[in-house]
C-alpha cells in the first residue's frame, strides 16, 4: 500500500509527500534534475560549485541569515550533488516548515551567487582534499576507466582548472537553464499536510525571474561504454589502493534486487566472502568491499581493496576466485538468506528516519524511476534466487568486462599482480 501523495503544479513542479501523523518533524528536499553528467568538458564541476553557491545568499536572505534561521530552528540544512541530480534538503519541527521552505526555495530559485571567489577557493580545497585521499581518489579513477570520456566518467567535483576560472556569468547561465520549475521536484515526509505544502510550493513560481519552462531540461542518453582499461596513478603511499569495475545496471532494471543480494554475498557486509577471506581469515587488508551505483540509463559495479605491496597479488587472486565461485552458482542458501535479511533490515531501519523517507520519494521522482511500496520491495528481495545471483555475477563481473584503477608507488608491481588474474587488462594497458 502506497501512502504518499503526488501532485504536479501548473508550472511543472512536482510535489510528493508522505504524511506521518505521529512525527513532530518534517524532512523537506528540493530535488533538481541536473547533475555532473549534464555538464560539458568546459563546465566540469559547475553543478557542484553552484550547489555551494546556493548557501551564499538569496534575493531575500543573506548567507548568515540562512545559517542563523536553521540554527534557531535546531534543524538541519544541507545539499548534495550527484551525477544524476542535485538536492537541497532540510529537517525541522513542523511549526517551522513554512519558513524553512521559503528559505530553501529562495536559495534554489533566486540565489545571488555572491562571494563567488571565496567559495571557489573552498571548492578547490575540497578537490585537493580528495587528491590527498587515495582511498577516495581511486573511485574517481575507476569511474573514468569504466565510462571513458562520457560525462559519467568525470568526478562530480569536476576540474580544478574549470573551477579556478569559471565566471559568475557562466554559473548564472547554467542556473537559468537547469533550475527551472519543471526541472524541480519537492519531496517531504513527516508531520506535513499535502495541501498546505502545495500552497507553499506554488508561491515559489512567483520567485522565478522568467516564465517557467513547462518541460524538464533535456539530457543526452548514455549509449555504450568503452572497452575495459587500466588506469594507474603513482603516489608514495604505504598501500596500493585498487578498484575493479564494470558497467552495471540502471535504477529501473528489474535485476537491481538481485544486484543488491550479489553485493551482500560478495563484499557488501562483514559476513561477506571478500571481507571474511581477505580480512578476517588472512589479514591481508583492513578495507575490502563491493559497491554499486545506479543511474537512469546505466550503472557501475565495483570492488575496492587497499593492501600493502607484498599482499597485492594474493588479494587479487582471492577476488577473482570468489567472483568465479559465485558466477558458477557456488552459493549457499544460507548466504543468500543472510544477504536478504541484511538488506531488508537495513531498508526497514532506514525508514524510521523522515529524511530517508523523503529521499526515497524525491530520488524516485527526479530520476523518473518506479516508486515501489515497502511491501513490494521486501517481496522482490525475497524472490531473488541463487541462479539469478550467479547469472548476474557471471554477466557483470566477467573478466573481459572489468576495468581496473590503482594508486600506489610502482606501476610495474601492480601490473605484475594483475597479469596472472586478468592478462587482458595488462595487454590493453601496454597497447
Amino acid at each position: 500500500m502506497q501512502n504518499y501523495l503526488l501532485t504536479q503544479l501548473d508550472g511543472g513542479t512536482r510535489v510528493i509527500s508522505e504524511p506521518l501523523p505521529s512525527i513532530r518533524s518534517a524532512a523537506i528536499g528540493l530535488w533538481i534534475g541536473t547533475g555532473s553528467r549534464d555538464e560539458d568538458d568546459g563546465h566540469a564541476g559547475v553543478t557542484h560549485f553552484l550547489e555551494h553557491l546556493l548557501f551564499k545568499g538569496s534575493r531575500t536572505y543573506s548567507a548568515q541569515e540562512i545559517a542563523e534561521i536553521f540554527d534557531t530552528f535546531g534543524g538541519e540544512l544541507n545539499a548534495a550533488t550527484a551525477r544524476d541530480y542535485t538536492v537541497v534538503y532540510g529537517r525541522v519541527l513542523d511549526e517551522h516548515v513554512e519558513r524553512a521552505l521559503d528559505v530553501m526555495t529562495d536559495m534554489v530559485f533566486v540565489p545571488t551567487l555572491a562571494d563567488l571567489d571565496s567559495e571557489r577557493e573552498v571548492v578547490l580545497e575540497e578537490i585537493a582534499m580528495i587528491e590527498d585521499s587515495p582511498q577516495e581518489l581511486v573511485h574517481d579513477l575507476i569511474t573514468q576507466a569504466v565510462f571513458g570520456n562520457h560525462p559519467l566518467g568525470r568526478p562530480v567535483l569536476g576540474s580544478a582548472d574549470v573551477i579556478a576560472s569559471v565566471s559568475r556569468r557562466s554559473v548564472a547561465a547554467y542556473h537559468r537553464a537547469r533550475y527551472t520549475a519543471a526541472n524541480v521536484a519537492v519531496a517531504a515526509a513527516g508531520s506535513i499536510d499535502h495541501e498546505r505544502l502545495l500552497a507553499l510550493v506554488e508561491r515559489t513560481e512567483e520567485k522565478l525571474r522568467e516564465p517557467p519552462a513547462r518541460k524538464p531540461a533535456a539530457r543526452a542518453p548514455f549509449v555504450a561504454p568503452p572497452g575495459p582499461t587500466l588506469h594507474f596513478q603513482r603516489k608514495d603511499t604505504e598501500q596500493y589502493h585498487v578498484c575493479l569495475g564494470a558497467p552495471g545496471i540502471s535504477r529501473s532494471d528489474k535485476r537491481r534486487f538481485t544486484a543488491s543480494i550479489l553485493d551482500g554475498v560478495l563484499g557488501g557486509s562483514a559476513s561477506s566472502r571478500l571481507f571474511q577471506e581477505i580480512r578476517e581469515k588472512r589479514g591481508l587488508a583492513y578495507s575490502v568491499y563491493t559497491y554499486s551505483s545506479q543511474y537512469a540509463d546505466t550503472g557501475q559495479i565495483g570492488i575496492y581493496v587497499g593492501t600493502r605491496e607484498e599482499n597485492l597479488r594474493e588479494c587479487l587472486e582471492i577476488l577473482f576466485e570468489q567472483i568465479a565461485s559465485v558466477s558458477t552458482g557456488n552459493v549457499s542458501e544460507e548466504e543468500v538468506t543472510r544477504a536478504k535479511e541484511n538488506l531488508k533490515g537495513r531498508i526497514m531501519l532506514s525508514m524510521e528516519l523522515t529524511s530517508n523517507r523523503m529521499s526515497r520519494l524525491g530520488k524516485s521522482l527526479i530520476t523518473d524511476s518506479e516508486l515501489l511500496s515497502l511491501d513490494r520491495i521486501l517481496a522482490e528481495i525475497e524472490a531473488v534466487e541463487i541462479s539469478g545471483v550467479a547469472e548476474l555475477a557471471d554477466l557483470l563481473l566477467a573478466r573481459d568486462r572489468l576495468s581496473a584503477a590503482a594508486i600506489g608507488p610502482k606501476e610495474d608491481r601492480l601490473l605484475a599482480a594483475v597479469e596472472p588474474v586478468c592478462p587482458g587488462l595488462v595487454a590493453a594497458a601496454a597497447a
